[in-house]
């Protein structure tokens, strides 16, 4: 790898594989209704009945590899005891959602403008990317914090659902393409880029890589001691969520903002009736008081 010098694609984004053209009629409407039963018990996510081709696109090959030839024989595979790493396949598949580096800039433009100058010297910053997915979300954070915060102490944490993705962001090895959102001047200065067989890819620079933390965790299940933050990112996921979902995780969640905290989320999100915990500072950002 070499240092970034800003020469990237301005491909646009990549959407659901060709997989997503998969014929959804092998897949009965009762064993969608296993899987999606399943997915909002142990996850909180609430597969739509217009996601029926997108689920049976993806498990398609799990079947083919296990030679089975019906998604019901698929299901009860997973359900058994012994299949705990072929369970967390599945989820990982269904969980898994495009991302990108510095998605929604307001967002980066807000932490930047308004809550890094409210800093009190000497105090350590704290921020959770709680649906991290392929660590675009954290790394982004990431440049920023390096870039403003040269005095002061600051760490990221984290998490997803999916041990798949984390071991991407763990990576942090990544295509060019998915550079084409990072400022010209944090390409250059947190990136390597890919010669010989890593040509066409990039890395984040190992001591940006140091100051942050993946791990896996389920929103929808009681918290680990994860620590309190200054800021939480959640942005994305609740459009999966029903209400009742919704009111659980952004309880649990905001449990370990501090107060005057912010938590971000995404723009097609809101906190209506979820949550009076937090204040409205604008469109998809909160305050704690």
């Amino acid at each position: 790898m070499r240092r970034e010098t800003a020469r990237h694609t301005a491909n646009g984004e990549s959407g659901e594989s060709a997989a997503e053209s998969f014929n959804s009629n092998g897949l009965s409407d009762r064993e969608f209704q296993l899987f999606q039963e399943w997915l909002h018990r142990v996850a909180g996510i609430k597969l739509a009945e217009t996601k029926k081709p997108m689920l049976a696109a993806r498990l398609a090959k799990r079947l083919k590899h296990h030679g089975l030839a019906k998604y019901g024989d698929y299901f009860r595979m997973i359900m058994e005891p012994a299949a705990t790493a072929e369970l967390q396949i599945a989820l990982d598949l269904l969980t898994t959602n495009e991302t990108y580096f510095f998605r929604e800039p307001k967002h980066f433009e807000f932490l930047q403008k308004t809550v890094l100058p409210e800093l009190r010297p000497g105090r350590p910053f704290r921020v959770w990317s709680a649906a991290s997915s392929s660590g675009e979300e954290a790394y982004s954070i990431a440049m920023l914090l390096a870039d403003r915060l040269t005095s002061t102490q600051w760490d990221i944490f984290a998490s997803d659902i999916s041990t798949h993705v984390l071991q991407m962001a763990s990576n942090a090895h990544y295509p060019m393409e998915r550079a084409r959102h990072i400022p010209k001047n944090f390409l250059e200065k947190y990136c390597l880029r890919g010669v010989g067989r890593q040509e066409g890819t990039l890395l984040i620079e190992r001591s940006l890589r140091s100051k942050v933390t993946f791990a896996q965790v389920n929103l929808n299940q009681t918290l680990p001691d994860v620590g309190d933050f200054d800021v939480i990112f959640l942005r994305n996921v609740m459009i999966y969520f029903d209400q009742e979902t919704k009111q659980k995780v952004v309880a649990r969640v905001c449990s370990r903002l501090k107060k005057g905290g912010y938590f971000l989320i995404g723009h097609s999100e809101n906190l209506n009736g979820v949550t009076d915990a937090l204040r409205l500072v604008s469109p998809s950002i909160y305050r704690k008081d």
